[in-house]
């Protein structure tokens, strides 16, 4: 076998994610693809795979890319001629608490919005479904009934024949040894039989991907964990079509597979691999059985189901499977590597979404853009901090054992923190604040009053910070209160092409006269908004960018991806500045006791960006508020931020000035209407969908990434728009995807959701959607409820803000 020379994409991986990708990059796109796999195919991690696939994500896009999995699934030995074991048996997710109980009331709630139909059934329902289950410590269950399973090895080699059906070409037993770079791309995959030159690499080498992009200079967060399941004899009376079961109080799952039983878990206390590299010869690996490890299944499984007691156990497996620090899959192109993409660290979960995964990943290879928003599975959201393999051990081992944990919202991981801490730390946690973690960063996410627990105490319903939060959210907007920002994400632009560059990127006209501060988004070009951001014109040729803490990674190398060449420098100024944002009906008051500066409205306008001193420090102040209320974000130097804090808090005592979290801001923000990037906008929506038409420049004749897509758009009546929502029913806990009902029907579901302490109800935001359109009259026409946990609630809506519609205090 002779190795050809060159091709257009080489994907790297013969598992079901690299055959999948394989398949729709010459089925869809009629690609030239080679795949490489080093031993045989699925011999990683995919042909022990326990092959159960469920579809419902918390995010609506990757519940569509599980759907397509099993649309793909079902009809796919039509197309190859190979059966892919594919069996819609339903799922059935056990609850044994209330809290699970009320957990699965609002997967149900979510189903709903996203156009699945999950059922809740009772513990005597459950039982006719499996009799012999013992079911009498069941609350409940939920039960899903286009879930199923599938043979992970029979739906990769129908995948490959597909691959190959459509041109593709696959070829075993060759090793890739590195890779030929310039200038930040790959030119050709090395082998151990020829080097191939190539446009592209997409790595789906599973377990191996950490390593292997290491060769091309990129980091892939994963950790390979040792995961064991039982195979049984045949047992008496279990149905063929048995339905699957996850039982996460237990932390088991069953499946039926020839009369038997696969029977595995997730366990508190998992067992990592290595956290050095993957041998390379380990083609159909297994680790020896440890019965002592797996025994705390077992016991929970008997307990469950009697019948295992006396089944023979026919295979027990013990096989490494790639998870990740958050839980998430790892999709998209890598941050250090222009050509180079990633499809790997599927968490046991690579059987169900592989057709789906391989389908969004050969159209991002294809177009350089995601086709869906996939922000929760984009290799952008690491950081370098994700390089440290000790501390992406730590914090994977600690997602698996919380895999089938209630899922209490609001909570936080505990590993590897803290990691980065602002000058202030030690400041706040005098204060008693109650911290979360963001990208490693610690943030204050709110302050426990003397005579309280400084600690989060997890629940279904209002937790125990709630108060706290209403009373840090009062003194905001009554008098003024200090929080600590230092995590956001900051950069610099610079040089002579620095305006043209980022007219160009930019939706909004961020090239007024120095000085000004302008809100943006950054669109793609299906004129989605792939990031919101302001930018601060510092000079002619310089501007300084502001973006959240999370989307550091994403919005720098998007940014970077779409400059021209040419005189522009773009640079992450992160860590050389503090950002102190002080707001409220006060902050003027406060601020003027510190510095000389002239904080007047006619000297100092909104959206305006100046140079001020504050204890010694020269401070960026940006006028701007994300809390609606007057204010200034001041950017001073990290080493100064103490500093700065103490003038603050000392110059604002009288006004009661006290630290503030971002529970709050959350609370503040919802009340004003703010949209949030990753949950109110987001790839998927258009900036005239959002309600944020004000900040795109249409009425110039300036291009920009996007404008085409909106224009064509522009020609059609919106069929979707985002809305406010209140509700006045105090148990109603809003957390976002509750179902929105216009006379009944679905009609969308909330992005976002909390609590509005001014107004005193719940509110969220959320698209409302219409085929027909959604004029003003349409949507106001209705009468709206919201499903919140199964409970039908009325809701207002509103397309201003329900606080402060006019926003006269913010220009104060």
């Amino acid at each position: 076998m002779t190795l050809p020379k060159q091709t257009q994409i080489v994907v790297i991986g013969g598992g079901i994610i690299g055959c999948s990708t394989a398949y729709h990059l010459a089925r869809d796109h009629k690609a030239d693809v080679i795949l490489l796999e080093q031993g045989k195919l699925t011999s990683g991690s995919t042909w022990h795979a326990a092959g159960l696939v469920g579809q419902l994500r918390s995010s609506a896009s990757i519940t569509q890319v599980l759907k397509y999995s099993v649309d793909l699934y079902k009809r796919l030995d039509q197309e190859t001629g190979l059966e892919t074991g594919w069996k819609m048996s339903g799922c059935l997710r056990l609850a044994t608490t209330q809290d699970r109980w009320t957990e699965y009331r609002r997967l149900a709630t979510t189903a709903g919005s996203f156009g699945m139909d999950m059922h809740l059934i009772s513990a005597d329902e459950v039982k006719t479904m499996w009799p012999l289950m013992e079911t009498t410590d069941l609350v409940g269950a939920s039960w899903l009934p286009t879930d199923g399973q599938a043979s992970p090895s029979d739906i990769t080699q129908s995948l490959a024949k597909g691959a190959r059906m459509n041109g593709a070409r696959l070829y075993e037993d060759i090793r890739v040894t590195g890779f030929a770079m310039e200038g930040g791309r790959i030119t050709h995959v090395e082998t151990d039989q020829g080097n191939i030159a190539c446009e592209k690499v997409v790595n789906c080498a599973g377990q191996w991907a950490r390593q292997l992009g290491e060769k091309a200079g990129i980091s892939v967060p994963l950790q390979p964990i040792k995961h064991q399941y039982i195979v049984t004899e045949p047992i008496a009376g279990l149905s063929t079509d048995a339905a699957t079961i996850r039982d996460p109080d237990k932390g088991t799952y069953f499946k039926e597979e020839v009369g038997g039983l696969v029977m595995g878990g997730y366990e508190p206390n998992p067992q990592a691999w290595t956290t050095g590299d993957v041998p390379d010869d380990w083609e159909f690996g297994l680790f020896e059985d440890d019965f002592d490890h797996f025994e705390q299944h077992m016991d929970a499984a008997i307990a469950r189901i009697p019948a295992l007691a006396n089944a023979g156990v026919k295979q027990m497996i013990n096989g490494p499977e790639s998870f990740t620090p958050d839980g998430n899959f790892i999709l998209g192109r890598a941050p250090e590597c222009d050509n180079m993409y990633v499809g790997a660290g599927f968490n046991a979960f690579g059987i169900a979404s592989g057709g789906g995964a391989g389908w969004v990943l050969a159209e991002w290879v294809v177009s350089g853009e995601a086709p869906l928003d996939l922000w929760v599975v984009d290799i952008n959201r690491f950081s370098g901090m994700h390089r440290d393999r000790k501390w992406v051990c730590d914090r994977t081992c600690e997602a698996y054992g919380k895999h089938y944990t209630v899922a209490f919202p609001h909570a936080e991981m505990e590993t590897g923190r803290p990691h980065i801490t602002s000058p202030l730390y030690e400041r706040l946690k005098a204060h008693r604040a109650v911290f979360g973690s963001k990208l490693g960063w610690e943030r204050p996410n709110w302050f426990a009053p003397q005579g309280t627990e400084s600690r989060d105490v997890l629940s279904m319903g209002r937790q125990n910070w709630f108060d706290a939060v209403g009373q840090e959210h009062a003194q905001v907007r009554e008098s003024v209160g200090v929080f600590d920002q230092s995590s956001f994400a900051k950069y610099e632009v610079t040089g002579s092409d620095a305006a043209a560059a980022l007219d160009l990127i930019c939706a909004n006209n961020v090239t007024k006269a120095p000085g000004h501060l302008t809100y943006t988004q950054l669109l793609n070009t299906r004129g989605g908004i792939e990031a919101d951001l302001t930018v601060a014109r510092l000079a002619d040729d310089r501007f300084y960018i502001v973006t959240g803490t999370g989307f550091r990674t994403h919005d720098l190398n998007w940014i970077n991806d779409h400059l021209p060449s040419g005189g522009v420098t773009l640079r992450d100024v992160t860590e050389d500045w503090g950002t102190l944002s002080l707001m409220g009906p006060k902050a003027r008051d406060v601020l003027s006791r510190v510095t000389t500066a002239d904080l007047g409205n006619d000297a100092f306008p909104f959206a305006h960006v100046r140079e001020i001193e504050i204890s010694g420090a020269l401070a960026r102040a940006l006028r701007l508020t994300y809390v609606g209320e007057l204010g200034w974000e001041l950017h001073v130097p990290l080493a100064s931020t103490g500093a700065v804090f103490d003038a603050l808090m000392e110059a604002g005592a009288g006004e009661g000035l006290r630290p503030v979290g971002y529970r709050a801001i959350e609370s503040l923000r919802l009340e004003k209407g703010y949209r949030a990037w990753s949950s109110d906008i987001t790839p998927n929506d258009t900036p005239y969908e959002a309600g944020l038409g004000w900040a795109v420049k249409m009425r110039s004749n300036t291009p920009f990434i996007g404008r085409e897509a909106l224009e064509c758009r522009q020609a059609t009546p919106l069929t979707k728009r985002l809305a406010g929502f209140l509700v006045n029913d105090e148990n109603a806990v809003l957390l976002g995807r509750e179902t929105i009902l216009r006379n009944g029907d679905p009609v969308g579901y909330l992005s976002s959701g909390g609590y509005g302490y001014t107004l005193g109800a719940g509110l969220g935001l959320g698209y409302v959607k219409n085929s027909d359109g959604v004029s003003d009259d349409w949507l106001f026409s209705g009468a709206y409820s919201l499903v919140v946990a199964g409970e039908t609630v009325p809701a207002s809506l509103g397309l201003k803000p329900f606080y402060d519609p006019e926003n006269t205090k913010v220009k104060a």
